[in-house]
């Protein structure tokens, strides 16, 4: 309909009609008023204005900015928009050619003062419209959020994560309480993911703090922390100085020093009592024995659960003296010795579970800040194992794990002295074992691990589903009588494979192993008893010499095989000579 306005338009504007045009017998006449004719269409087309509407003319973006969409239509061949804001405010697109358009408003900063501007929406000749676009002030420029609205901290050196994020150029962040530490207390714009400890506990009342963040012309975060009261009080009552006094050794030296290690089994740990297990109490003279064979450092494995308070976690005050006593036989005899917390009925190695966390550290606090000191004047002779065989198989488990040895190093660092520098010790699964403890005092924790491989060989006592029992290993050593009983699995080549890994993984990497405990039993009933024995002496030989070989000290297991507890005399002198010749 449009093509046909201009022509009527040109025609009565020369007072003409379509069918006077047609009837003209002038063709010259004619040609002359077709030009008049193109001339007059040009002059009404110019004249025609053309159409522009926008469906909203007054916008107010709230104070964090957002986005607004308006809608242009027009018949022009093209609109524009002129943005004098274009620092804070974004068009798009900011022209078109479209008879309807949506355009896109955005603001994406905040202003400390009221701001406004007004746009020029522009089309062909018609008139101009205006748009009015606002944003009222803010209190600050930046954002800064936290995925933590709250802490509850529930025991000592316990860890939580907090991600930061933030449009800041740079963000701080601390805290009201003392008790509070942060692995990073500045940032710069983005997301930051940092770690809150809480350094100690207290038993009544409760702890509350205040994190707060905040950052320049940035609105500041605040995150309540409570830390609960503790379950047992807190016997770390009365700690002293740090003093590096016969503390001269780090891990490495330490480890130097360490030949061949000898465990008292069944005794310190016995279940009722140090002879509930059928050995005597351990004397002076059977330590001196056993220096005397050749062995310079001991390992007790020692429980302190039966010998506690069910309520309070208060070890027996006899108990602390009785180890106190034992030890210094060994010290004495410049002997080495690891103390440990060992089964004490599983309370530590069969609960490392999220649900038992923070009871099985509430525990390991008591009983550690009570150890470490009282034993705290002895020298670097004296090391502290935090557990014996932790059940812990898997990434989430030593997690936990890894809490209890947490716990462990910071309740004996704290009570200070000689403690502030003795060598402490952790256990775990080498394939799982990838993080240690934080420690204030660098190059001062050791690993530890056990060794029965194979377990049909060394220990397993009667066959069973999974397996029957081996009493022949090592080349050479295999019995043609009964090979039915010859290992099959875990000979020379892998235990090699064991220590080297070992070695990579730790000794290499200055941490010294523990090899805490290993044995392979002697059986009465096998059919070819020399071939046995001598799988026994062989495996004892080979396993002492290559651990030491790569680094690994070696603690034999003994419960009263090897040497009587009585009277210290040597009980099974082809088990010893093996051990000795391994250690040459």
């Amino acid at each position: 309909m449009q093509a046909l306005k201009f022509p009527l338009c040109v025609a009565h504007f020369a007072g003409l009609s379509i069918s006077t045009l047609q009837k003209s017998p002038l063709k010259k006449t004619m040609y002359s008023l077709l030009s008049v004719i193109l001339l007059l269409l040009i002059a009404c087309s110019e004249d025609e204005t053309n159409a522009l509407t926008v469906d909203k003319k007054d916008i107010e973006f709230s104070v964090d900015g957002g986005n607004v969409n308006i809608i242009i239509q027009t018949d022009a061949k093209a609109w524009s928009i002129d943005n004098p804001a274009s620092d804070w405010l974004t068009i798009t697109p900011p022209s078109g050619n479209l008879p309807t358009t949506t355009v896109n408003l955005k603001v994406t900063t905040r202003t400390l003062t009221p701001r406004a501007v007004t746009l020029i929406v522009s089309a062909g000749n018609a008139d101009p419209v205006q748009v009015e676009v606002t944003q009222p002030s803010s209190d600050f420029l930046y954002t800064i959020t936290a995925d933590a609205a709250a802490f509850e901290f529930k025991h000592i050196g316990e860890t939580k994560s907090l991600k930061i994020a933030t449009d800041a150029p740079q963000w701080t962040i601390s805290s009201d309480a003392d008790w509070l530490q942060f692995s990073k207390t500045t940032g710069i714009k983005g997301t930051t993911t940092i770690n809150v400890t809480a350094l100690e506990s207290t038993p009544d009342p409760a702890r509350t703090a205040t994190i707060s963040i905040s950052g320049t012309d940035a609105g500041a975060v605040q995150i309540p922390v409570t830390q609960v009261a503790s379950v047992y009080p807190t016997y770390n009552t009365s700690p002293i100085a740090p003093d590096a006094t016969g503390m001269d050794s780090d891990v490495v030296q330490l480890a130097s020093k360490m030949h061949l290690g000898w465990n008292i089994g069944n005794t310190l740990e016995a279940i009722g009592g140090e002879t509930a297990w059928g050995n005597p109490k351990i004397t002076k003279a059977f330590v001196d024995a056993i220096k005397n064979i050749g062995f310079n450092a001991i390992r007790l494995p020692c429980s302190w659960d039966q010998n506690s308070d069910a309520t309070t976690a208060k070890i027996d005050q006899v108990w602390l003296d009785r180890v106190k006593e034992v030890i210094q036989y060994c010290v004495d005899n410049d002997m080495y010795v690891l103390l440990n917390i060992h089964w004490d009925g599983g309370w530590l190695e069969n609960n490392i579970t999220p649900e038992k966390k923070d009871l099985v550290n509430a525990k390991q606090k008591a009983f550690w800040e009570q150890i470490a000191t009282h034993l705290r004047d002895f020298d670097e002779h004296l090391m502290f194992a935090s557990a014996n065989e932790p059940n812990a198989d898997n990434e989430s488990e030593m997690a936990v794990l890894y809490s209890y040895h947490q716990t462990f190093v910071n309740a004996v660092r704290a009570t200070g002295g000689r403690n502030s520098y003795r060598v402490l010790v952790v256990q775990g699964a080498s394939a799982l074992m990838n993080t240690f403890p934080t420690d204030e005092i660098p190059n001062r924790i050791m690993y530890e691990e056990h060794y029965y491989t194979p377990f049909q060989f060394t220990l397993l006592s009667e066959d069973v589903s999974w397996g029957n029992m081996f009493y022949y290993w090592g080349e050479g050593n295999h019995s043609t009588i009964e090979p039915s009983r010859n290992s099959t699995w875990g000979e020379e080549a892998e235990a090699v494979q064991y220590f080297e890994g070992l070695k990579t993984k730790f000794v290499d990497k200055g941490i010294p192993v523990l090899m805490g405990e290993y044995l392979a039993a002697l059986r009465s009933n096998t059919a070819d008893p020399d071939k046995h024995i001598a799988s026994r002496d062989y495996w004892l030989k080979f396993i002492t010499k290559t651990a030491l070989e790569n680094g690994v000290i070696p603690f034999v297991w003994d419960t009263g095989g090897l040497v009587n507890r009585n009277t210290g005399a040597i009980t099974d002198q082809r088990g010893i000579d093996s051990i000795l010749e391994g250690g040459n």
